[in-house]
């Protein structure tokens, strides 16, 4: 059984940004009050110092016209190569502002967006986190696969992981 740490405010944020810039691409589910669920693989663009989570999107998606209509999110994020993920639920609220757009923009989202800043097109989804879980390793990736090994080697359980809320608010949760 891995340590239980459930973490608050500027440490929840800086958890918040390092898991969700490094593991970068997660799977955005829209539409939670109808099954089955929609969810579509989106990059992150940014998790700013209050935690919330932006991402670039096409202004007539039809995630943006679920968000229109229910602006509760669920996002999943999993790592590439290592036992990091990331679980948020949170409000999504729309937006087209091209300085914003500017500050998020990266050369890979002209595949999605030609011209640029400047398309008709682009929009901006903010995330706003409610609710967080994380699951986390003690030690780096490389000690972690070690130890992975290891267990499976001697047949003893790995005990390398850390896991808990995230809360950005520093509310008590129910």
């Amino acid at each position: 059984m891995g340590e239980h740490k459930d973490l608050l405010n500027k440490e929840a944020v800086s958890k918040l940004q390092e898991l969700a810039e490094e593991i970068d691409m997660c799977m955005f589910t829209t539409a939670l009050q109808q099954l089955p669920l929609t969810s579509r693989p989106m990059s992150t663009a940014k998790v700013d110092d209050e935690g919330n989570i932006w991402f670039l999107s096409c202004r007539s998606s039809h995630k943006n016209r679920q968000i229109e209509k229910d602006n509760r999110v669920q996002l999943f994020y999993a790592g590439k190569s290592s036992s990091e993920y990331l679980s948020v639920y949170g409000e999504a609220s729309i937006l087209i502002d091209r300085e914003k757009a500017k500050e998020l923009w990266s050369t890979i989202a002209k595949a999605w967006f030609t011209e640029g800043v400047d398309d008709p097109e682009l929009s901006i989804i903010k995330v706003k986190p409610l609710d967080a879980y994380y699951w986390d390793t003690k030690h780096n990736k490389l000690v972690a696969l070690l130890k992975i090994g290891a267990a499976i080697v001697t047949g003893k359980s790995m005990d390398d992981g850390v896991e808990g809320e995230i809360n950005v608010n520093g509310l008590q949760h129910a």
